[in-house]
């Protein structure tokens, strides 16, 4: 086959083969970019099951456009050949990660992030995956998961391609509905992409056996064994995940793609947060005792301690007592006034959002929400925020929240992620007790594109609820009124902003272009005018 030409494709190399299919890795000398072919196998062709099945695969895949979905570009059928034409992946399988190399936990959670985002697209069009594995799952150079082959994929409501009773997807990895031929639905996908995260911790599959009757027996009747017994450092949090995307019966696992996307995001900040207090403490213990502030105050707290012990042992008691109830009376009153204080003058840092989608195209929207969440908490004149320039500097950083918040000089932080698949936008926010590096409260919020900015509206209140500010009527009457959006002007506005933001003479006329375009989608729309009277008087 190499050097064979099929249309304006040049065959370079064979890539691996299937049941289903044979790739091979190809030159589109059109469009002078590499390419991944798909032939249905020779004995196939006049088999109209699986030529039906084929076509199925790649018109499927075609309706998917995300980051983490592998693209499929053409299709051509001819008497002879049956062809899918897709976008060639440099990098590993995520089975050849497993057998190569001990994963980073937190990298893991990007993968299997990554995945949930891709599996989300599809189960919001109604398209179910049905062979979710190690062995479908590619990862770019970049370290991007990328799902592909929807060969057994099923479009909700639509007869499915697999005979009634007939086993779908890889053994392995199939939920126990699947291994025993009754319907599967979008929990399927999330037991299947259980058995690839539980591979991923802990090299080896959750259900096995010697031959298929007990690895179907296993699926359908046994526990797998627990985390701890791989590595005793997981966390219970971790394990109870697993679990849940494992349950046998559908209706305890998981019911959406979303819910579990919240848990991962929740388990992933705790568990990086306790990485940064072990490292904290480590760096603490060679410290020089006389440099190190904490350890000097649990010394003399100690001392003061002994102290009382000795004043209670004592004839004088009473008076020692006495004494104490004043001194505390004292504290408590001068604990009240800096409480006070600080409620005249709180202080807040809203970090930039990650980008769950992994697309870095989808950079604009996320900045764009980050902007809108600064500006309407800087609308409260009770509440210091931070200006979105200072807290840039903190994008992708190492630092832990207590040194970002003496640096900010902030008592919280507001942190979160945004993903966007089509009309849909969810965002994730949690609030930090900076100082103390404690949460105290994580949500998150789901809503139609036309309606974001009650969506932010929702998610800037409920901070300031939080943080238990007094709103003034006026700006209470502020938060809660949100418009309906022209989708497309507002992102036309998006863009607009994220060039703006560049300040370069090329970037300032590209910000222009999009304000303009957002006029002419939506004549009254000011925020627009705003921009682009900003972008001019930039340029100029």
């Amino acid at each position: 086959m190499h050097g064979k030409k099929i249309s304006h494709y040049k065959i370079i190399e064979k890539l691996g083969e299937g049941a289903m299919g044979v790739v091979y890795k190809a030159r589109d000398l059109k469009l002078n970019r590499n390419v991944a072919i798909k032939f249905l196998p020779v004995h196939l062709v006049e088999n109209s099951e699986a030529k039906t099945r084929f076509i199925h695969e790649a018109q499927t895949t075609a309706a998917l456009q995300h980051p983490n979905i592998a693209v499929v570009y053409d299709f051509i059928e001819s008497e002879a050949e049956t062809v899918m034409v897709m976008e060639f992946i440099e990098g590993e399988t995520l089975a050849q990660k497993i057998k190569s190399q001990k994963t980073d936990l937190d990298q893991i959670f990007k993968w299997v992030m990554g995945i949930v985002s891709g599996l989300a697209a599809a189960h919001e069009k109604g398209i179910i995956h049905r062979d979710i594995k190690s062995q479908n799952i590619m990862i770019t150079e970049s370290g991007m998961a990328k799902i592909m082959d929807f060969g057994v994929a099923k479009l909700r409501g639509t007869p499915t391609l697999t005979e009634a009773g007939s086993r779908i997807g890889t053994l392995d990895y199939a939920a126990p509905e699947m291994v025993m031929g009754s319907k599967s639905d979008h929990r399927s996908d999330i037991f299947s992409l259980g058995v690839v995260l539980y591979e991923l911790l802990t090299g080896q599959r959750p259900f096995q056996g010697d031959h298929d009757a007990a690895v179907v027996y296993a699926i359908v009747n046994e526990k797998p064994k627990s985390l701890t017994y791989f590595r005793k450092d997981f966390s219970p949090e971790l394990e109870r995940l697993i679990i849940k995307m494992l349950e046998k019966k559908k209706e305890n696992r998981y019911q959406s793609i979303e819910e579990l996307l919240t848990d991962l995001q929740k388990l992933r900040r705790n568990i990086n947060n306790e990485k940064q207090m072990v490292n904290g403490n480590r760096n603490e213990e060679i410290i020089p005792p006389h440099k190190t502030r904490s350890r000097l105050q649990k010394e003399q707290l100690l001392k003061v301690k002994l102290g009382y012990l000795k004043i209670l042992r004592s004839k004088l008691f009473y008076i020692y007592a006495g004494i104490l109830i004043f001194l505390i009376l004292v504290a408590w009153i001068g604990t009240q006034l800096i409480t006070a204080g600080d409620e005249a003058n709180k202080s807040i840092a809203v970090l930039p959002l990650e980008n769950l989608s992994g697309n870095p195209e989808q950079e604009y929207f996320v900045s764009g929400m980050t902007d809108a969440l600064i500006t309407n908490l800087a609308k409260i004149s009770a509440l210091k925020v931070i200006s979105k320039t200072s807290v840039m500097h903190y994008q992708d950083t190492d630092k832990s929240m207590p040194e970002i918040a003496q640096e900010l000089k902030v008592d919280a932080v507001v942190e979160g992620s945004v993903m966007r698949a089509g009309e849909k936008v969810r965002i994730t926010v949690q609030l930090i007790d900076a100082v103390a590096d404690q949460h105290l409260w994580a949500e998150s919020y789901e809503r139609n594109l036309r309606d974001v900015l009650a969506l932010q509206s929702e998610v800037s209140q409920a901070i300031v609820q939080e943080i238990k500010l007094k709103l003034t009527p006026q700006e209470q009457v502020r938060l809660a009124s949100a418009r309906s959006v022209n989708t497309e002007a507002y992102d036309a506005y998006l863009k607009g902003r994220y060039f703006l933001d560049k300040h370069s003479e090329e970037d300032l006329r590209k910000s222009i272009r999009y304000f303009e375009e957002a006029i002419e989608k939506d004549p009254v729309y000011a925020n627009a005018y705003a921009g682009l009277a900003e972008s001019y008087l930039m340029l100029g």
